[in-house]
């Protein structure tokens, strides 16, 4: 069979006119029947509200699963409410993931803001909300994105200007986030968007790139301010703590040396007006006892006594000689007198 054979076909077989007429009607029933199936059933997925229009005006909210419409009389508008949306100021994110990709174009007619003190900060943030009412976030506010970022401006510059280029840049960025949040969130309801506020999430809060060189050496010289009023502290936590304890060691000693003089004085005071109470009631017997305690004293300290006869003769008198070298003083040992 050759190529002519092959495309040798008779097409006159195939003309519409040679079509059975019911084949056409149940084609065109089928496809009814198909359209009528698609236009009548949708599916809202588990994190979507559908909101139903009919003729353009709210009709009511179909909860997520498979549900039923008119068809060409009724409109279904897919509403994310489970889901969590954001918008970026200040930058845009070209590709996210685990490490995103950030555009290079500075938006500064959104991030360039004046702070409470005169000074100019780029400011970039990011807000995360949510539709927490879908009538509202479709027919309340026309253009409500776009309103939303001038919402998201006008909140974040009244909360930056409220504040110091250093509360901006270092301490008070929390601060900032949570009021930034708060006052967006009454604004939002004061205009009814439907929107609930989630956070307000500060990016990058950096001075402008004219002055960033200034605005380092600036932090250098605080750095380097704290740092030594931290070492000129650690030498006072140093310093002054031992001398306090040196001096309170010192007066307590004196005091203690005072009590002592004071006590041992008082003691021998009502010892010397008992022992004169006891000579006024029997002077001799006072008298004797006194002169017997004051030998008692001293007699000791003199040390061993011998005592010899001067009328002995022929007698020679035992000498213990370990209390004689006691009695006698030393002298020096030399050669044969």
């Amino acid at each position: 069979m050759n190529h002519d054979e092959i495309f040798d076909v008779d097409l006159g077989r195939f003309r519409p006119d040679q079509i059975p007429r019911r084949w056409i009607i149940i084609i065109l029933l089928i496809l009814a029947i198909l359209l009528l199936f698609f236009s009548t059933f949708y599916q809202i997925q588990p994190e979507e509200i559908g909101v139903v229009l009919r003729f353009g005006r709210f009709a009511r909210i179909t909860e997520p699963g498979l549900n039923v419409k008119i068809p060409a009389i009724e409109e279904v508008l897919k509403v994310p409410v489970q889901r969590q949306l954001k918008q970026e100021f200040g930058f845009r994110t070209t590709r996210p993931g685990v490490r995103s990709d950030y555009g290079s174009r500075p938006y500064l007619e959104e991030s360039l803001m004046l702070t409470g003190d005169l000074n100019v900060a780029v400011v970039e943030w990011i807000v995360q909300y949510r539709v927490a009412d879908p009538y509202k976030y479709l027919f309340k506010v026309r253009n409500l994105d776009e309103t939303f970022r001038y919402m998201n401006e006008a909140v974040m510059r009244q909360v930056v200007g409220d504040r110091t280029v250093t509360e901006v840049l270092t301490v008070g960025r929390q601060e900032i986030e949570v009021t930034a949040r708060d006052l967006l969130q009454e604004l939002c309801d004061q205009y009814e968007t439907g929107i609930a506020v989630d956070q307000v999430v500060l990016q990058d809060v950096n001075p402008p790139d004219p002055v960033k060189p200034s605005w380092d050496e600036v932090n250098q010289a605080q750095q380097q301010r704290d740092r030594l009023i931290n070492e000129a502290q650690a030498d006072y936590n140093q310093v002054i703590p031992r001398a306090r304890g040196e001096a309170e060691q010192l007066v307590l000693q004196a005091e203690g040396y005072a009590s002592e003089r004071v006590n041992r004085a008082r003691g021998e005071a009502a010892s010397f007006i008992s022992l004169y109470e006891a000579y006024r009631r029997a002077p001799e017997v006072t008298r004797r006892r006194l002169y017997y305690e004051t030998f008692e004293d001293i007699i000791p300290k003199l040390g061993g006594k011998l005592y010899l006869d001067p009328a002995a003769e022929g007698v020679v008198p035992l000498i213990p000689l370990d209390q004689l070298r006691k009695i006698l003083p030393d002298k020096p040992t030399g050669g044969a007198q």
